[in-house]
């Protein structure tokens, strides 16, 4: 590593002009990777919601045998699967390239949750769930770190929140879906929808999606269109370890925090934010209207983030969010009387938190060059699944102990407080992070 500076575990890429990227991207294939993309994150929003949605059936049914202590089980593996895939594909995506490890990811999650409608019997359901949430782990990464390289200079920020918006958009439809499809169906149609959907992109991505220009050019391949679907490996694999030496430590460790705490935030208030509404006082359908506020916020909040983010900066702008997301859910502990401002706090409180989580994301892509840019997404993605874990477990904790109102918002505003402490040490930028 005598060639490299102590912030890069790997030389920057040779050629960067802004002119062959421009042209690059124009032979990519215009909007069909950003469709595309965008699909694949829509993927792991259908994911975040379907397990709940069925869970009502399962329960009603006694379908498999389930009682509350194996859903939780199915539901915890399940996010354990996905953080285990997360980290895993980051050396795997910066070897063999972005493209096939995102077809493969999408193979192994769709075709695995398709065969969650036959399982016979718990053990069965739960160990499928675990092993597609390895499949749809490995999806987010790889597509954060393709929307990455292939947005224009000075672009990134708005690429990857508004890629993002997938993930709510995917939620909010199965919710709706689940609702017309379950009692028609049964709940076994539901992963049947979303094992097809998967496997229907794929045709699309095999078509449409090139293998990203900024990989090629990192490993000295050409991007010619006889180029073959999937990139050879290269020479030498990246290992998450080389984030883990020197000053690099230190800027993992801000990232890895406050990944953490985003979607400790974004799981726990997901999960408890009705029954915390309805300890205040506020009726049962304020709480779940409160809980819709909550998604439309974090949509606009995510196209509003990115702009900001490509004009004032990465660091700055997730420093900002993560500050003022702490302010709003601190507010959410006064009670309210009047219900405009009540829905309007929960609205604001949804712009900032659920885009703070996201412009980590975008803030990695920004911070490390592309040879190693896919091991650092899926590491940051890996360990922001442990806050999935733990925020709904806090929320649970603090419900069982009777305190969730005011104590569980101010939990969540501490959380905040500590995503920003970590990264301000974080480096606005690292040398070699141009490509």
């Amino acid at each position: 590593m005598s060639s490299t500076s102590p912030s890069s575990p790997v030389p920057p890429s040779a050629t960067n002009s802004a002119a062959a990227s421009g042209a690059a991207r124009a032979a990519q294939g215009g909007f069909w990777p950003v469709l595309l993309c965008w699909l694949a994150v829509a993927l792991d929003g259908f994911d975040l919601v379907v397990l709940g949605a069925v869970i009502p059936a399962l329960t009603e049914s006694h379908a498999l045998g389930f009682d509350s202590g194996s859903l939780t089980t199915a539901a915890t593996l399940g996010l354990v699967g996905v953080g285990i895939g997360a980290v895993a594909i980051g050396p795997l995506t910066d070897r063999f390239g972005r493209r096939a490890s995102l077809l493969t990811c999408i193979a192994v999650f769709s075709v695995l949750t398709l065969a969650i409608a036959w399982a016979p019997n718990i053990t069965t359901f739960v160990a499928l769930r675990f092993l597609s949430g390895l499949g749809l782990g490995a999806c987010l990464p790889t597509a954060l770190a393709y929307m990455t390289e292939y947005a224009r200079a000075g672009r990134r920020g708005s690429a990857v929140t508004q890629m993002m918006t997938g993930y709510h958009v995917g939620a909010v439809l199965t919710a709706v879906l689940a609702i017309v499809v379950i009692p028609e169906f049964g709940w076994e149609a539901m992963f049947v929808i979303g094992g097809v959907a998967g496997l229907l992109t794929l045709p699309l991505m095999w078509v449409k999606l090139p293998e990203s220009q900024a990989f090629l050019e990192a490993r000295g391949k050409s991007a010619s269109p006889a180029a073959s679907p999937a990139a050879s490996p290269a020479e030498a694999p990246v290992r998450p370890s080389a984030l883990m030496r020197g000053r690099l430590l230190r800027v993992s460790l801000g990232i890895w925090i406050a990944s953490f705490m985003g979607l400790l935030l974004v799981y726990g208030l997901n999960t408890w934010l009705p029954q915390i509404m309805g300890a205040a006082g506020y009726s049962l359908g304020d709480s779940l209207g409160l809980l819709l506020a909550l998604n439309l916020g974090a949509v606009a909040g995510l196209l509003i983030a990115g702009r900001v983010s490509d004009a004032r900066g990465n660091k700055r702008t997730v420093l900002l969010w993560f500050a003022v997301s702490a302010v709003f859910l601190a507010l959410l502990s006064v009670k309210m009387e009047s219900t405009a401002v009540v829905y309007a706090a929960v609205f604001l409180a949804g712009v900032f938190v659920f885009s703070a989580q996201v412009l980590v994301y975008a803030f990695v892509g920004h911070l490390f060059a592309a040879e190693v840019r896919g091991t650092a997404l899926g590491l940051a993605a890996g360990v922001g699944r442990l806050g999935a874990i733990v925020g709904p477990f806090l929320g649970g904790l603090l419900v069982s102990a009777g305190i969730a109102y005011p104590w569980g918002f101010y939990a969540f505003s501490v959380a905040a407080v500590l995503a920003v402490l970590a990264l301000v040490a974080v480096p606005a930028h690292l040398r070699g992070s141009r490509s």
